[in-house]
């Protein structure tokens, strides 16, 4: 994947997050990740080490906030910023085309991960046809045996895939809100899985 940030932007683009007021590294990353639409996340070993290196060069300072340190632009860090407001407005833009790519990126392995799964349950279906097919209907109106433990079984599956994904999307909101890219996602993959679905039972 082609790198998110051309070289100098990152530190460029973290004096004008500090230009709004002292940060702390967490929340510089967290800036970084809600601009992104949370399809990119620095890490700390990007963010710490040109965060020094700006303070090296006397662009931020930095002060203790109980156990955090803060960072704050400096008037030569503005002064900085101020004769490269042309270069930052073209970091925006390459930002806003990273999302873009992205996002498109996310959605073709959505697309490929959901062919997978269509073809998964395509089998799935047509083994379950077979054995219907293969079983005594002693009992009109009633299911056999083997198409009872396999409905139970895949009510199952249904049940705990929405337990684990709801804990997930609690636990995820508890720390920050959902993206409108994750949003977007879940979206697309419950709508594609219920087609999917359907579509196996239908054919």
């Amino acid at each position: 994947m082609a790198p998110v940030f051309a070289h100098g932007a990152l530190r460029l683009y973290l004096l004008a997050l500090l230009e709004s007021g002292p940060k702390h590294g967490y929340e510089l990353i967290k800036a970084l990740k809600e601009r992104f639409g949370g399809t990119y996340s620095p890490s700390a070993g990007t963010i710490y080490p040109r965060l020094g290196k700006l303070e090296e060069e006397g662009l931020v300072a930095t002060e203790s906030a109980g156990r955090r340190t803060n960072y704050h632009i400096t008037a030569a860090g503005l002064a900085e910023l101020n004769r490269r407001r042309d270069e930052l407005a073209g970091v925006e833009s390459d930002i806003s085309a990273s999302v873009r790519r992205l996002a498109d990126n996310l959605r073709e392995d959505i697309r490929s991960n959901m062919r997978g799964l269509r073809a998964d349950l395509a089998a799935t279906a047509e083994a379950a046809r077979a054995s219907a097919l293969s079983t005594d209907f002693r009992v009109p109106g009633r299911l056999p045996a083997e198409s009872q433990r396999s409905l139970k079984e895949a009510e199952m599956m249904l049940q705990q895939f929405r337990d684990d994904l709801r804990a997930e999307l609690r636990l995820h909101a508890g720390r920050q809100p959902l993206s409108p890219v994750a949003l977007e996602t879940l979206r697309t993959v419950l709508g594609q899985a219920g087609i999917s679905i359907r579509n196996s039972l239908n054919s």
